[in-house]
């Protein structure tokens, strides 16, 4: 892949992204609903994460119409210029179904089934960050790097949980047996901006069972490019069993006490 079609991808996530952001941040009405619900009646869809779908997808199929795309509610467009875009158009929903800051869009480009590009916008906290492979992550202008290495024990690390019942209650057991351990952990809300917390050093690490993969593909590259180290369980990649992004001192400490609390597996 040329540096210019990176770019280019770079240069379309971007847009979309910033035109997404923009129609959810202004376009929130006061009595917005759920318009359905996915793997649980707590698990919801409003009207916004719909309307952001079709206008991203929009973006994608005016600039770049060759390309595949997979996303969250639904769109599953298969292209024939080998690259594919994988997008959440508001990862957070809940967040954002309640008025809570904690939202965004995250969208990234793949090639030859590698991300190559990510772009999350975090519109309520006026940031956008994003990353080619191999050039860097950054917030805006600023170039972005995680925390310097810190022992466990003085590690801020976030989670999230699920909204199945039962996988709800096997990840509090796990979160239960790694609080001790830590300096505190937190709860944000959107899989996209923790990860991408991580990168900008406000956060030494997060992990999570049951994420898609609209939900990682940006804020993983977004993580590694910031110099973090991002897998699964020991010995496999990152993907809906766990995923794990964290300082290279937090990430060899904390991944095998996920693999002793069976944090994989419900």
């Amino acid at each position: 892949m040329t540096e210019e079609l990176k770019a280019e991808l770079l240069d379309v996530g971007l847009e979309a992204a910033r035109r997404a952001g923009a129609l959810l941040r202004d376009g929130r009405p006061a009595d917005l609903a759920v318009a359905a619900t996915k793997t649980s009646p707590i698990d919801v869809v409003t009207e916004m994460d719909l309307a952001a779908e079709k206008l991203i997808t929009g973006v994608l199929a005016e600039r770049r119409p060759d390309d595949g795309l997979l996303g969250e509610e639904g769109a599953d467009v298969p292209g024939t210029s080998g690259v594919r875009w994988i997008v959440d158009p508001l990862d957070g929903t809940v967040n954002y179904l309640y008025g809570l800051p904690s939202w965004g869009v995250s969208i990234a480009a793949e090639y030859g089934g590698e991300t190559v590009v990510g772009v999350v916008g975090a519109p309520m906290r006026g940031e956008t960050y994003h990353a080619v492979l191999g050039g860097g992550a950054w917030l805006g202008t600023a170039r972005l790097a995680c925390r310097p290495a810190a022992p466990l024990d003085q590690a801020l690390l976030a989670t999230g949980f699920a909204y199945v019942q039962a996988r709800r209650a096997r990840q509090a057991e796990v979160a239960a047996r790694i609080i001790p351990l830590v300096r505190d952990i937190r709860r944000g809300g959107s899989a996209a901006l923790d990860l991408c917390d991580v990168a900008a050093g406000r956060l030494d690490g997060y992990y999570e069972r049951g994420l898609n993969p609209w939900d990682l593909a940006a804020g993983d590259l977004i993580a590694r490019e910031a110099g973090a180290l991002t897998g699964g369980r020991t010995g496999h990649p990152a993907s809906g069993e766990l995923v794990l992004a964290a300082t290279p001192a937090v990430f060899a400490s904390l991944q095998p006490l996920l693999d002793e609390a069976g944090a994989w597996h419900d």
